[in-house]
């Protein structure tokens, strides 16, 4: 409560960065205006940071209805909206958008296919078939090298940039990757459009610089497959 009221009176001081017309309210005058307008940046880059969906006419109304002492919801209204917002509309969305996403995908394309669990894929090359060329157990180790992508297109990882290979056991992977290993032979290659709960879910990955929620795009190359039955 005390951290959404101090950001809220924080907002209400820029209430002259929106106008009634969305522009124009700063007129960059004097050092102290320019020094407001940088604020109202700030605020803006981690506003659309949380949701790059946001309304900011919206925002707008609210700091200007702070600052006037006429604000639309109570403190303790704004608070429950907004948890209820975090914890249960705003998943509900992404999940709706990533489901329409991944959807489309596998429509354009015949070439994917997709899971139960909702991984869209398609195999570029299909490997050795030979069943101990095959992960399909948790306890089967994998050499992989892989291409970690963002929708937006961004690269996140990549195993050939950097000269690497991934040694793992299954269970120690995504399950997304699990799964989509498991499609594939020593020396197969597939294309995989993972969901974020088949990825890093909700709390992303902050050394990587992938968000939460984040659907990912992944090329992994199948380099070895180590059985666990044939260690035994």
């Amino acid at each position: 409560m005390k951290r959404i009221a101090s950001g809220l009176l924080i907002v209400a001081l820029l209430a002259g960065a929106c106008s009634r017309k969305g522009g124009g309210g700063v007129k960059l005058r004097t050092d102290a205006d320019s020094a407001a307008y940088v604020l109202g940046m700030n605020v803006g880059v981690n506003l659309l940071r949380m949701d790059s969906t946001l309304n900011i006419e919206a925002v707008c109304r609210g700091i200007r209805d702070v600052a006037a002492g006429n604000p639309h919801f109570t403190m303790d209204e704004a608070r429950t909206f907004y948890l209820r917002y975090v914890n249960y509309l705003l998943p509900e969305k992404a999940l709706a958008y990533e489901e329409q996403f991944l959807a489309d995908i596998a429509k354009s394309n015949r070439a994917y296919a997709r899971t139960s669990s909702g991984v869209t894929y398609t195999v570029d090359e299909l490997g050795d078939q030979d069943p101990q060329s095959i992960p399909s157990s948790d306890r089967d180790s994998v050499s992989l090298r892989w291409v970690i992508r963002t929708a937006d297109g961004v690269d996140r990882y990549s195993s050939y940039e950097r000269g690497d290979t991934i040694r793992a056991a299954l269970s120690e992977l995504r399950p997304g990757v699990r799964e989509s290993v498991k499609l594939i032979g020593k020396g197969g290659r597939i294309e995989a459009w993972l969901p974020a709960k088949e990825a890093y879910g909700a709390s992303g990955d902050e050394k990587l610089g992938i968000g939460p929620n984040a659907t990912l795009y992944y090329e992994i190359e199948l380099v070895e497959v180590d059985k666990w039955n044939a260690r035994r």
